[in-house]
């Protein structure tokens, strides 16, 4: 059965993954999915946590804090997509390009 670590080893490298895809990469579409990797691998890591230490902190610990923490995420990971989406179209729109290196001015 796999232990606190080998958890906490994928969701950093999955936060690793989403942190190295957002920094190299030029394309919105890709910076806003290495984002959302970088969010999985928090989720990861705070149902992981949750698992393997509410229990040691006894009866009053909240034994879902993880997975609510984890519903935030999702929550704000949603809403971040459907923005960050809604500006590519609407830059796609005005610039024809998604090229994060070639959107510099914010006028038309």
């Amino acid at each position: 059965m796999p232990g606190l670590a080998h958890f906490l080893i994928l969701g950093a490298a999955l936060f690793c993954l989403g942190t190295f895809g957002a920094l190299a990469r030029r394309n919105a579409v890709v910076v806003l999915m290495s984002i959302e990797l970088m969010l999985n691998g928090l989720n990861i890591t705070f149902v992981a946590f949750n698992r393997y230490l509410a229990p040691s902190f006894g009866p009053a610990a909240s034994a879902w804090a993880g997975q609510v923490f984890a519903l935030f995420i999702i929550a704000v990971a949603a809403a971040e997509a459907a923005l960050g989406l809604a500006i590519v179209i609407a830059v796609y729109r005005l610039r024809h390009t998604v090229q994060v290196d070639q959107i510099d001015l914010m006028r038309g």
